[in-house]
């Protein structure tokens, strides 16, 4: 599978937001990676739909919008008219999770289910066929700069195991304290699409972007 590197402006500067997602896609990068947060699902509350609208146009990359919020039916049709080319919500949010995803697809966006470190992988079993991309996330959602959780790894091999033995080649997103370090860890346990923050935005974003996307090439 092609392996994707979707920078998280959760950790770029917002006074040079725009010039800094270009440079990404530049050095490579093909997605931009949203996460948005309402305080309630997760602690913290970053920026919704205008910031998405003001990207939106700015780049020919995979705007990638990840849904830290309760009850995220609510927003989709909001956020698909603002830009997103996938929707990703959260398992444990949802009280109808098929419902959501149908609303989703129901909108022209691609959907995808994440779960938090807690909740076990098989939970996701019900739905492999209802999205078309399945975040782990290798920290506790709500904040970025974390240190990655290295259980999440025999997560990602479950994940990626179930999804083969029923023939489905579905992406497998990965986000929570992705460095170049680490990365190559991740794709070799069977993710395809890296989230990383800290690791693109702390310092020279085009080398940081380049040097990832030099890792993701030599494991495809």
């Amino acid at each position: 599978m092609k392996n994707i590197l979707a920078p998280s402006i959760l950790s770029a500067d917002f006074r040079t937001l725009g010039e800094q997602i270009k440079i990404t896609e530049k050095a490579g990068a093909q997605y931009v990676h949203f996460d948005v947060m309402d305080g309630i699902f997760v602690p913290s509350i970053s920026f919704g739909m205008p910031v998405l609208s003001s990207i939106n146009g700015l780049t020919g990359q995979t705007l990638d919008v990840h849904l830290m919020v309760t009850e995220p039916a609510r927003y989709v049709a909001e956020f698909a008219k603002c830009g997103a080319d996938i929707i990703t919500v959260h398992l444990e949010a949802c009280k109808d999770l098929k419902k959501t995803l149908e609303e989703i697809h129901r909108c022209g966006v691609r959907a995808g289910i994440s779960i938090r470190p807690g909740t076990p992988v098989k939970s996701l079993m019900p739905y492999l066929e209802d999205a078309e991309m399945f975040l782990i996330m290798s920290v506790e959602p709500g904040f970025g700069g974390q240190e990655f959780i290295p259980e999440s790894l025999e997560r990602i091999r479950t994940l990626r195991a179930a999804l083969e033995k029923d023939g489905m080649e579905k992406d497998i997103e990965v986000d929570g304290g992705i460095y170049h370090s680490n990365v190559a860890e991740v794709l070799k346990a069977g993710a395809n699409v890296i989230v990383s923050g800290s690791g693109v935005y702390k310092g020279d974003v085009f080398r940081n972007t380049a040097e990832f996307m030099e890792i993701l090439k030599d494991y495809e």
